[in-house]
């Protein structure tokens, strides 16, 4: 199964909306409210949403995502 989609099964409903509400952000380039840096040494960035991160990278302008963890896991290894 794909990590993404057996995190959204693990997460609440109220976690598992607001998670989906950032994905769509994030796609759709409404990024300006967003807490989105830079990963150093990488191609990569990250979106830091609650106790969520969203690692991702850009593909021809688009935003392509990468994986998304729980902030307490060794999240950039």
């Amino acid at each position: 199964m794909d990590k993404i989609k057996k995190l959204f099964k693990k997460i609440k409903r109220e976690e598992r909306d607001f998670l989906k509400e950032s994905i769509i952000k994030l796609i759709s380039g409404e990024t300006k409210n967003l807490n989105i840096k830079k990963i150093k040494n990488t191609n990569f960035l990250r979106l830091k949403r609650r106790r969520f991160r969203i690692i991702f990278h850009y593909q021809q302008k688009k935003a392509v995502i990468d994986s998304i963890k729980i902030r307490n896991e060794k999240i950039y290894k």
